[in-house]
């Protein structure tokens, strides 16, 4: 039998039937399997150049020992594994659901008593694991399946069974960074308290849909992992105290996962049974305990990422979420910019994308007819705001790419008001280049009415669309719809919030169409049309003088 662990080249491993290959990772491949008895199985078909010689076997056969004992509705526990096969694997339950990272993509963030449960379920799993002394050391989006609504742990411990001194005595570490506990990026030894943190910034991404510890480069995401400069908007109540406190950068003031649980079981799983809290016994030793421990005689060195593309074995997956292997040599300031681990941005449910369209459609007309109401001032107006509307934008996306960098300061805001006057000026000429464009198209819109003699009314109304739509998607728009975009867009994910901001703009718009149709342009501060009338475009004047009386004739 071929020892590669790839779907294309097994028909069966260890008696199970290889159905089809569900993910793929550092430490091997998993597949959908079925087993002699016909229940189908979850089978992590393991390398054999990193599960390594008869000591590593040695150590896994003890690690899955541990595993097999874990039995909760809330883990994937282990059934069966081979640590001497020619092929090693290790099969557990299989669970049919996305991972927690593709459900938030697919159906947005957990909110409401659904995240409480979710929080709970998890805590409950995870310390289902460490009551048989073992850490599970990457929880994670990832490694979280969703069986309906109750998230089910998956790879508790196998992320370290390849306890390899050539790895651990290097200083090399396993984990994804943003859900790696501060003091293993330190390389102080791991515990509970650091599943704890990962458990945090898990819940925390379920109930906001993006990493707590942001997107970047993973040296940035790990420094502002040590710093404790977390992003918690979107969580409330309770819950928001409960993640922040578990993701505190001092493991000794973080909650144990039992203090969590008390608080969490009235609210969610309602199991009364007591999980192992504190230091694990120290007569279990399994190789995720052992995986973090650093050499007495090496120094210890700060962790970095592996570049995928270039020193990675040729198997890594190309997609995906991926547990990273850390180095400790030094990278350029090149390859840190390659390395990213952005989380995909939660897809936006069709109803809520189809609010955001009509709130700005109608926000656009409204504007439209409020410029062809009050030409002159109207047209002031609107270009003044996309000129504050613009800076403030650069201002914001270079505080956003600070943050990126070096995370979260409290002087950020202040920064942001001295700075006004220079971005201000800084987005001047960009900003007269999307007006002169709008303009443009607006002078064309209205020459094209006028051309048709469409009237005063229908002219200025054509020229004032056509200039919110240039403003829009003109050059540098993108400037003008993000901002607008930070409105319009917690506006719209409330039904009712939607329909008040919605009535609000309508009632702007009709209001300001009403004066337009009873009154004409107001042309303020102006005294005198400076186009020609309807009738004028429209009509001829023709008189004379007949028997002395004068005589005019309109002639249509």
């Amino acid at each position: 039998m071929s020892t590669t662990p790839r779907s294309a080249a097994l028909a069966t491993v260890g008696g199970y039937t290889l159905l089809t290959q569900i993910g793929e990772g550092g430490m091997g491949v998993v597949h959908l399997a079925r087993r002699p008895g016909g229940d189908r199985v979850a089978l992590k078909v393991l390398r054999p150049h990193v599960v390594g010689g008869e000591e590593a076997r040695q150590r896994l056969e003890r690690e899955v020992s541990s595993l097999s004992r874990v039995r909760s509705r809330w883990v994937a526990e282990v059934i069966d594994a081979d640590p001497w096969a020619e092929v090693p694997y290790v099969a557990t339950r299989y669970v049919p659901g996305l991972s927690l990272h593709d459900h938030v993509v697919e159906e947005g963030p957990i909110v409401g008593r659904d995240l409480v449960w979710f929080a709970g379920c998890l805590a409950e799993g995870l310390a289902s694991v460490h009551e048989v002394g073992v850490l599970h050391r990457d929880v994670k989006p990832s490694n979280v399946l969703m069986e309906g609504r109750t998230p089910i742990l998956i790879d508790f411990g196998l992320a370290r069974v390849a306890d390899d001194p050539r790895l651990t005595h290097t200083g090399w570490l396993i984990g994804t960074p943003g859900y790696l506990a501060p003091e293993i990026l330190y390389g102080d030894d791991a515990s509970t308290a650091s599943d704890v943190h990962s458990w945090a910034a898990t819940v925390a991404y379920a109930g906001t849909g993006r990493a707590p510890f942001g997107r970047g480069p993973s040296m940035a995401v790990m420094d502002r992992v040590r710093r404790g400069e977390h992003d918690l908007d979107g969580l409330r109540g309770d819950l928001h105290d409960v993640v922040e406190a578990a993701l505190d950068p001092d493991p000794e003031r973080r909650p144990t996962l039992e203090e969590i649980l008390v608080w969490l079981r009235p609210q969610s799983t309602q199991v009364h049974r007591r999980p192992v809290a504190g230091p694990l016994p120290e007569v279990v030793e399994t190789a995720p305990m052992r995986a973090a421990a650093w050499p007495e005689d090496e120094t210890r060195v700060e962790a970095q990422p592996v570049d995928w593309s270039e020193d990675g074995p040729e198997d890594w997956p190309e997609e995906g979420p991926r547990t990273a292997v850390l180095p400790t040599e030094q990278w350029s300031d090149e390859q840190w910019a390659d390395q990213q681990w952005a989380e995909p941005a939660p897809r936006v449910p069709a109803v809520e994308r189809v609010r955001r369209g009509l709130l700005t459609l109608a926000g656009g007309v409204a504007v439209a007819v409020g410029v062809a109401a009050v030409p002159y001032a109207g047209l002031a107006l609107v270009l003044v705001a996309v000129w504050l509307l613009r800076s403030g934008s650069l201002a914001a996306s270079r505080v956003g790419d600070r943050r990126r960098l070096r995370g979260r300061r409290w002087y950020d805001a202040p920064v942001v008001l001295v700075r006004a006057p220079w971005d201000l000026l800084r987005s001047i000429p960009s900003t007269l280049v999307l007006q002169l464009w709008a303009l443009g198209l607006a002078a064309a819109a209205g020459l094209l009415a006028y051309a048709v003699a469409a009237g005063t009314t229908a002219t200025l109304l054509a020229g004032a669309g056509a200039l919110v739509v240039g403003l829009w998607w003109g050059p540098g728009g993108s400037r003008v719809r993000s901002p607008l975009g930070r409105v319009v867009r917690p506006l719209s994910a409330a039904p009712g919030r939607w329909v008040a901001g919605l009535l609000l703009v309508t009632v702007a718009a009709g209001a300001a169409a009403y004066v337009l149709d009873q009154r004409g342009p107001w042309w303020v501060p102006a005294q005198d049309q400076p186009v020609g009338s309807r009738d004028a475009a429209r009509e001829g004047v023709v008189g004379g003088t007949l028997d002395g009386v004068q005589h005019v004739s309109i002639i249509r």
